[in-house]
């Protein structure tokens, strides 16, 4: 520890006790201090408490009285040597002692002159070494008086100003002529660090000493005017957070002026530290840098501190440059999509085309970026869309995300909020890639037809940036207001419609149908992915449920008429469940599922094949219907009654559709004679045409031809061929124009039992789409009339 402490300074210019006239022998011991410079003319308390100072102190008190005292480089060297004390000091005299029962000592001493260190002599007991006195150096002059003058005014100002310095200074200073003596009176007495203190002892030329303790006047006045003025700004009125706040401002303007850590400091430091981590670009990083300079100046009370610290969180966490490694094996992702879908042959083609794309670039020495596709799956429910873009970051190597955007109708959710609302934060977007901590993973926004709008803004219209390969590249959030690139993510949006999206959002978005699975595709679905993941979820082994192919195909046909596979999922993990309670309850062992005994699992069928039975009666056609659930078989029924020429249209019929059904009846009339009809009977009798499941809205120009059918069957009195069913738009003129969904509308047709089918001529391209089992399944007549279907129908 410390061997002499200073207890409290104080500077006397006129003490009694000083002497003038006495010699200083050339031998002197040492006494180090710790904490305090001893100038010529100064009065100090000491405390010794070491045995070593207190048998130097007893020794000096009972000689002379004259001992040296110098400053310790290192205050906490508990016996300090010559070599770890400062070489100049000073040279003072104890006036008085008091001991105390502990052992330790207090003096008083005072400052005689400056003295150099020359040699040691003694160690033992204390430190006894050869000193030299030093004069003070000056030679009189304007330029000296000048310097006393100022010191001694800024000193009357800096005593004004200082609560801690009595007024009789000011007075002490005036009257003292000697200028080297006011400089050390001046310098004992000013709140100055333990280095300033000994750079002016140590200074023996008058004029350098008055030069450097002006400069150190003048900051501690700047200090003192300062505080004075913070202090009078706030004496108003000291409640307990202004009190705060101006102790806060006093302690920041000081820290200022003496160049150290403000308040926030250490927390502005690491927030300094972790935007140079961040690798962000130069704009970015400049508007995060004037964000903690703004942030340094704010005290921690305010209410936009808060703010302002959580929006460089923001900008800290956002993942400028992290980014995962693309794994460029075709052959790996293609084995990993064929692992997880079956089928789907379009989709995985553009993902392998892309990554092809990816790896060429990086076989010629390219860097890998690129702008990330924007795919948009559309299909029915359950055919795999979400799914499929699990699988497509994992054949990437890449992170998922997935939104739901269904009900989503403020334009805030995309754009996030600007920073003035209370509780502001970024959009999904950014907050999402924030969690993903990457900028570059695949991006799936779900159900993006079913996006409102209302009065707080369109989220679609704010999509078209997210999803406008030329412009994501300087995508801009309303919190952060800093452009981010989001070129790099892969987004992957997803719908059961084309048409709720906006067109200007559908044309920024390369659109691939995933169209319903056929009966043979979905029971090779079942029996690879269903079953297995269906029997791991319900605690059973593969030997204790087994289910034939026969079964399958009857629970697709009887029980799950659907375009995805949704349905059937959920019935085969009925069967698993009622499975499972016999094996618990030990009424079998293990469970063989046949087309036979399915009823006694799942009940009775849900759907019938009644085709042959419905079209048995003239009248009555069957249609083909695209659906967002899929396509669909669509039933035609059409009567005649007394009456005078009406045409009755029920069945929740869209616009479109009745004009169809007019348009139909139009050429019918108009071609009566040709079809055997009687012209007049138009005239006296009302024509009915019905759409059964009537709860169900309908729309649409595809069913002309089968109301077309439907009005001739009645009106000649032939039925319809049984098994047949047919689609596509009429003329007045009789044409037959094409229409679109025909995949939809074929697989409806197999799953429905339908043996042949009637098509525009011009849909006979669309043909290849249908998958080929279902093309041998069924019959395809392709039409260019009217006339030609009445012929193959009837």
């Amino acid at each position: 520890m410390t061997e002499v402490t200073q207890e409290k300074t104080t500077g006397n210019a006129s003490s009694k006790g000083a002497l003038t006239g006495q010699s200083i022998p050339g031998q002197l011991p040492i006494l180090p201090l710790s904490d305090v410079v001893v100038f010529p003319h100064m009065v100090a308390p000491l405390l010794a408490s070491s045995p070593n100072s207190v048998h130097l102190i007893d020794d000096v008190v009972a000689g002379d009285r004259l001992i040296g005292v110098t400053l310790q480089k290192d205050p906490d060297q508990e016996h300090p040597r010559l070599e770890h004390l400062y070489e100049f000091g000073c040279v003072a005299r104890v006036n008085r002692m008091l001991k105390f029962p502990d052992e330790s000592v207090r003096v008083l001493i005072q400052g005689l002159k400056r003295i150099k260190i020359v040699r040691s002599q003694s160690e033992t007991p204390y430190l006894i070494a050869q000193i030299e006195p030093l004069d003070d150096q000056f030679t009189p002059g304007i330029e000296l008086a000048a310097l006393a003058r100022n010191a001694v005014n800024q000193f009357q100002e800096v005593v004004n100003l200082s609560p801690s310095l009595p007024d009789e200074l000011k007075v002490a200073t005036l009257n003292i002529e000697d200028p080297g003596k006011l400089a050390d009176v001046i310098a004992a007495n000013l709140n100055l660090s333990l280095e300033e203190k000994q750079r002016l002892l140590e200074t023996a030329d008058v004029r350098v000493r008055l030069s450097m303790l002006g400069t150190l006047l003048n900051r501690e006045l700047e200090v003192l005017r300062l505080g004075s003025e913070i202090q009078t700004k706030v004496s108003k009125a000291l409640s307990k957070s202004q009190r705060e706040y101006f102790l806060r401002e006093q302690l920041k303007a000081i820290q200022k002026e003496l160049g150290e850590s403000n308040e926030h400091g250490e927390e502005t430091k690491e927030l300094r530290d972790k935007i140079d981590k961040a690798t962000m670009p130069a704009e970015v990083k400049k508007v995060a840098i004037n964000e903690v300079e703004r942030l340094e100046s704010m005290p921690a009370a305010a209410a936009e501190y808060t703010v302002a610290r959580t929006y460089l969180d923001w900008l800290i966490a956002v993942p400028w440059s992290k980014s995962t490694e693309d794994k460029l094996d075709v052959a790996r992702a293609r084995r990993i999509l064929d692992e997880d879908h079956y089928d789907l042959q379009q989709v995985k083609k553009r993902i392998l085309e892309y990554l092809s794309v990816l790896k060429l670039k990086s076989a010629n020495g390219e860097t890998v970026v690129g702008k990330g596709p924007i795919l948009c799956f559309v299909g029915p429910p359950g055919v795999g869309k979400t799914s499929l873009g699990m699988s497509i970051a994992r054949a990437l190597g890449r992170k998922f995300i997935r939104i739901s955007l269904g009900g989503v109708r403020d334009e805030a959710e995309i754009r996030g909020h600007r920073r003035t609302y209370i509780g502001a934060l970024p959009g999904r977007i950014l907050q999402w890639l924030r969690r993903a901590e990457s900028n570059n993973p695949v991006f799936m926004l779900d159900e993006i037809d079913k996006v409102g709008a209302d009065f707080r803004g369109d989220p679609s219209a704010a999509l078209l940036e997210v999803l406008d390969p030329q412009q994501n590249h300087n995508f801009s959030d309303h919190y952060l207001e800093v452009p981010f690139d989001l070129s790099r993510v892969m987004f992957i949006t997803t719908a059961n419609l084309l048409e709720p999206i906006p067109p200007a959002l559908r044309d920024r978005m390369e659109v691939i149908t995933l169209p319903g699975y056929t009966e043979e595709e979905k029971i090779h679905i079942a029996t690879k992915y269903l079953i297995p993941r269906q029997l791991s979820e319900h605690g059973l082994k593969e030997k204790q449920l087994r289910i034939s192919q026969n079964a399958l195909a009857s629970i697709i046909r009887d029980y799950t008429r659907e375009a995805g596979v949704r349905n059937l999922e959920r019935e085969i993990a009925t069967l698993c469940r009622r499975t499972a309670r016999r094996i618990v309850e030990g009424r079998a062992k293990s469970v063989m599922v046949t087309a036979k005994n399915l009823k006694n699992f799942l009940g009775p069928s849900e759907f019938f094949h009644d085709m042959a039975e419905r079209t048995t009666e003239p009248g009555v056609a069957i249609g083909l219907a695209w659906t967002a659930t899929g396509g669909d078989i669509l039933f035609v029924e059409a009567t005649q009654m007394s009456g005078r020429g009406n045409l009755i249209l029920t069945g929740s019929l869209g616009d479109v559709m009745r004009e169809s059904a007019q348009a139909a009846l139009s050429y019918v009339r108009s071609h009566a004679r040709q079809l055997g009809i009687e012209p007049k009977g138009f005239e006296k009798s009302d024509i009915h045409i019905h759409v059964p499941s009537g709860a169900i809205p309908k729309d649409g120009p595809s069913a002309g031809v089968t109301m077309a059918v439907a009005l001739a069957s009645l009106l000649m009195h032939r039925p319809v061929k049984s098994a047949l069913a047919m689609t596509g738009e009429i003329t007045l003129r009789g044409k037959i124009l094409p229409i679109g969904g025909v995949k939809e509308k074929v697989l409806a047709a197999a799953r429905s039992g339908i043996k042949i089918v009637i098509l525009p001529d011009q849909n006979r391209k669309d043909l290849t789409d249908v998958p080929a089992e279902i093309r041998k399944k069924l019959k395809f007549r392709f039409m260019k009339t009217i006339a030609d279907v009445l012929r193959e129908a009837l």
